[in-house]
């Protein structure tokens, strides 16, 4: 059976395998504090249809409380560790079924193990809390390994610690005119699939919000993160098969193992 990606934008992806779906870090809204989504319809209902919702870390655009209660009640939930303290708000989601995790953990969900990685990025609900969490990255092992990277800058044990894929789902850009640490830009992505060899990979975390009066602000940091990844993937791992998604489209990879 093939795995299945749809891309909803900015990091919210689908991924079905196994006969299970999983949602990453879910961002379902038209506007996000000073963040407006200027690409890509909102997504449809089905869309929040999950068997287990994946969030990487505790900024407001990965862990997003209004889209997490839009979850059907007795939804997995996979978080990481001390979230609900860092955020309240999670402990009022009473109707979902929470768990919090740490690099090194492994989750059952159906036929799939979820398989949780680290990330090297600022694990704080922002824009200040005393409360830390580890930001995260996760392996979904069924038919195929696919890697969602949540947010996250190269580290020298990356490759060790993600393990083999098949497909890697990685962030490329932002939401704004720079990035700072803890990020992958299109090239730092290149270089990454140089680290983790991955048959497939899909760029992701770019080009749906953009902050409100700053459509002109280097337009090009919004619109080019994704081609340019195809251009600088296709030099530095041409054995890479990458597919860029417009918004709600989706691919069917056959990965034989």
């Amino acid at each position: 059976m093939p795995v299945e990606i749809t891309w909803w934008g900015h990091a919210t992806c689908t991924v079905q395998d196994a006969n299970t779906r999983v949602l990453t870090d879910p961002l379902f809204a038209r506007r996000l504090a000073h963040l407006r989504r200027r690409r890509g319809a909102l997504p449809p209902a089905g869309a929040r249809r999950a068997d287990v919702v994946l969030v990487s870390h505790l900024h407001a655009d990965h862990l997003h409380l209004p889209s997490l209660a839009g979850l059907a009640p007795a939804t997995r939930l996979l978080v990481p560790r001390g979230a609900p303290r860092a955020v309240p708000g999670l402990r009022r989601l009473r109707g979902l079924r929470i768990t919090e995790v740490v690099p090194g953990d492994e989750v059952r969900i159906g036929e799939l193990l979820v398989r949780v990685v680290p990330a090297l990025h600022d694990g704080r609900r922002l824009p200040v809390g005393p409360h830390r969490s580890p930001a995260l990255g996760f392996v979904v092992e069924g038919e195929a390994r696919t890697y969602f990277a949540g947010d996250t800058g190269l580290f020298d044990t990356m490759a060790e610690r993600v393990g083999p894929v098949d497909v890697a789902l990685l962030p490329v850009g932002g939401w704004g005119p720079y990035l700072g640490e803890g990020h992958l830009d299109a090239g730092r992505a290149a270089r990454a699939l140089t680290l983790l060899k991955p048959r497939a990979a899909v760029p992701v975390h770019y080009g749906t919000y953009w902050p409100v009066g700053m459509d002109a602000v280097r337009p090009h940091e919004f619109h080019a993160p994704g081609e340019e990844f195809v251009r600088l993937a296709g030099v530095a791992a041409p054995q890479v098969a990458v597919h860029r998604l417009g918004h709600g489209e989706s691919v069917r990879l056959e990965v034989a193992r």
